[in-house]
């Protein structure tokens, strides 16, 4: 369906340029470099890259073209970054070359005028004529890190991981990536769908849903065209894959901003919001909850409604009951059983708090995290687990979390979300925790937050 964006063996960059701070010469460099910083190890993308300008010969070491049909080979996906007025001859030029995709990074279009709006008119019947896709215009590009793909005027390439993200944002996914690097966050691809010419968002849903690398979609919004068509594609994938979108464009401001970004329509915020939950659709309120929720729907299974906390700090435990409560999730109580097991197992402190949130005491070694874990895990109608790590001169954070990572292959189907509210300290640990899928969040409110979206997941699913 949209295989010659995502698959590529052969890319044409038109606008190709020798000028360093030009979007024609990040691209070419991108997909040559993989789009990585000069202190970055290279990540090629190794298949036929075709720079296009009519003005030089040579670029970044490949032979240049003065147009695509100087071009003798096939070439599968165009990425145009020229002048707006340019761009209609350019896809003249590729309707003729029969290429099968393109993507337009140039912006003036729909976004600016009623001309530009036109001029995307012309350039959507003549793609339409050629079966040519289009993705933009006014717009950053596309990526697909595990093939090396870099088709975007984007600083760096993020690491490959499980979560699409779509974005009608390209400056956000500038950002994003950035943070990316730094928390070691993947994606699947990353596409900026900037004016939504042709391929828009509901297009890409599906498509993602059918992609094996996916795991979770996350999704920027500003707008739709089709509300209709997006909810019956929307609703079928989230059966199969958890969406998560944030929706902006809520107050009058911000209508107003997102119909002079991309020319699409706001609409009502409340709207959106109530569509989006008859889909099943998690709404992030924040760029955080973004892709916090994504992330954690993408590595835990869904659960019904029955919490424990264990913690080794009174307050923050009682921070995260407080969270649980606004969340609507259910803190279940722990039986007879399970207070005598944990009594009987010779590792709690004489003062814990034989309640829920389940306070080990600040002493707490990793033994005692692991007897609790266990024992709680094994009350049937606990379905998943909070457990929270503050850090104290005695605490054992590598141990605490090997004895989670053991608990959660044990107990496969019941998730259990961590919050080392830590730093420093406790660095390598939650990197031990996030490489065998168990989520960590610093504070007690995202881990409550994500533990309520595997909630609505299974709620959604049970329907």
């Amino acid at each position: 369906m949209l295989d010659a964006f995502f698959n590529p063996k052969s890319v044409a960059v038109v606008g190709a340029s020798r000028r360093e701070n030009s979007a024609g010469h990040g691209i070419l460099k991108s997909l040559v470099k993989g789009g990585v910083f000069e202190s970055e190890t290279n990540l090629p993308f190794k298949k036929k890259i075709f720079p296009v300008n009519p003005k030089t010969n040579s670029l970044l070491g490949l032979k240049c073209y003065k147009s695509v049909l100087n071009i003798k080979e096939k070439i599968d996906l165009v990425v145009i970054a020229v002048p707006a007025k340019i761009v209609p001859g350019i896809m003249k030029e590729c309707s003729q070359k029969k290429i099968k995709a393109a993507v337009i990074i140039s912006a003036g279009f729909s976004e600016i005028s009623l001309d530009g709006k036109l001029a995307e008119q012309e350039i959507h019947d003549m793609a339409k004529k050629a079966g040519i896709r289009i993705l933009g215009p006014n717009c950053l590009g596309l990526m697909r890190p595990s093939s090396k793909l870099n088709a975007s005027f984007g600083p760096c390439m993020p690491p490959k991981g499980n979560i699409a993200f779509f974005s009608q944002s390209g400056a956000l996914i500038d950002s994003v990536i950035d943070w990316s690097l730094d928390k070691e966050y993947g994606f699947s691809s990353v596409v900026s769908i900037g004016n939504s010419l042709d391929v828009d968002i509901t297009e890409l849903i599906e498509w993602a849903g059918q992609d094996k690398e996916t795991k979770a979609i996350s999704v920027y919004m500003e707008g739709l065209k089709d509300g209709k068509k997006f909810m019956e594609i929307a609703k079928k994938v989230s059966k199969k894959k958890p969406i998560t979108i944030l929706k902006s464009g809520r107050g009058k401001t911000g209508i107003k901003a997102v119909s002079s970004h991309t020319g699409n329509l706001a609409g009502s915020y409340e709207i959106y919001k109530t569509a989006f939950k008859q889909c099943g659709i998690h709404v992030a309120d924040n760029v955080d909850d973004l892709f916090e929720i994504s992330h954690v729907l993408s590595m835990q299974p869904p659960t019904e409604n029955g919490v424990v906390i264990i913690t080794n700090g009174g307050g923050a435990g009682i921070i995260c009951s407080d969270h649980c409560d606004d969340f609507g999730i259910n803190l279940v109580s722990l039986s007879k059983t399970t207070i005598k097991n944990l009594d009987e197992s010779g590792k709690m402190h004489y003062a814990y708090s034989k309640s829920n949130p389940l306070d080990l005491i600040g002493d707490a070694l990793s033994d005692r995290y692991e007897a609790a874990i266990n024992t709680v895990l094994k009350q049937k109608d606990v379905h998943g687990l909070i457990v929270i790590q503050t850090l104290q001169t005695m605490t054992e954070p590598m141990l605490d979390a090997k004895a989670i990572v053991k608990a959660r292959k044990k107990y496969p189907h019941k998730p259990i979300v961590t919050s080392y509210m830590g730093g420093k300290f406790t660095k390598k640990s939650v990197k031990f925790l996030e490489e065998n899928h168990v989520p960590d969040f610093n504070v007690p409110y995202k881990a409550a937050r994500a533990m309520r979206a595997l909630i609505s997941r299974k709620e959604f699913l049970s329907k």
